[in-house]
């Protein structure tokens, strides 16, 4: 019996045990939960067929001359640039200008 009453009074029992399952407890709960955050992550990551074989580094050089071969036939001798309306100028007078100046130019 006065080992019981001893026991509660003592601070370390009191507040140190319940401290230190907290945190051990703690880390392994975490450590759980973390792995759940990872698994459902790289369940949501897996590609279709389709795009990995365009993720695929063999494939890719493939891609890189289509892409190229797509892009030499692109007429640039043609092109202009042209500024869009700021958002403060009214588009359809803007647009009316730039139509204006480029019938104007041969």
């Amino acid at each position: 019996m006065f080992t019981l009453k001893a026991l509660r009074k003592n601070k370390t029992i009191k507040y140190g045990v319940p401290m230190l399952l907290l945190v051990v407890g703690g880390s392994f709960g975490l450590r759980e939960f973390t792995q759940i955050r990872y698994d459902s992550q790289r369940i949501r990551k897996k590609l279709d067929p389709s795009l990995e074989a365009k993720v695929n580094v063999e494939r890719q050089p493939v891609i890189l001359e289509e892409e190229y071969e797509k892009i030499k036939k692109v007429n640039m001798e043609e092109w202009r640039n042209i500024r869009g309306p700021r958002p403060w100028e009214d588009s359809r007078e803007y647009q009316d200008q730039q139509r204006s100046r480029l019938d104007e130019k041969p």
